[in-house]
């Protein structure tokens, strides 16, 4: 597809997700919701997941360290993939789209096509779910939250946040299945 014909289809499907975004948009002007979004954002630019990625080998020693690899090396991966697709599958951010959008936080870049804070944070979950459970139903929420923040700000569009949300969930199926190292260690080692 080229670029032009690729940029027509994303206009297409940018007015028909528009009103939804404005929609969620228009949940700022609630006093609560702006802060609360701005920080669940702020914090899945990486900050939590570092965190976490960090503490997993205090938290669960040989198997803490083989996810917290696995983790290190799947989110390297995503990121590289989907700067590629931000690259080659150029769409404006809604609030660059509609005016009467409002950016409720920075964006990192200028692309919208896939989110990648989706992308990371779902990856991520899936991660925590297979090598530590309890774990990933903690941060379940905060990557519930990281999902709505992306409408909620003016910084994607639905189909970003799902596109972002299956690019995810199929890097976290990957890098589960052709990762036997690291893998085998996870339910050998002691908790």
């Amino acid at each position: 597809m080229t670029p032009h014909r690729l940029s027509r289809v994303f206009t297409r499907i940018d007015h028909g997700e528009g009103r939804w975004c404005l929609r969620l948009n228009r949940s700022l002007a609630f006093p609560a919701v702006t802060p609360f979004f701005r920080i669940v954002s702020r914090l899945g630019d990486g900050w939590l997941w570092y965190a976490l990625i960090l503490a997993l080998p205090a938290i669960n020693g040989l198997k803490g360290w083989a996810l917290a690899a696995l983790m290190t090396l799947t989110g390297a991966a995503c990121t590289l993939l989907y700067k590629l697709l931000k690259t080659c599958l150029v769409r404006e951010r809604p609030f660059i789209s509609f005016p009467a959008i409002h950016c409720g936080s920075p964006p990192l870049d200028r692309g919208s096509f896939p989110s990648g804070h989706s992308l990371h944070a779902v990856c991520f979950t899936m991660l925590l779910f297979h090598g530590m459970p309890l774990l990933g139903w903690a941060v379940l929420p905060f990557t519930v939250a990281v999902l709505a923040s992306r409408v909620v700000l003016g910084l994607h569009y639905p189909s970003d946040v799902l596109a972002g949300s299956l690019i995810g969930a199929g890097c976290a199926f990957i890098a589960l299945h052709f990762a036997p190292a690291l893998i085998a260690l996870l339910p050998l080692l002691p908790a």
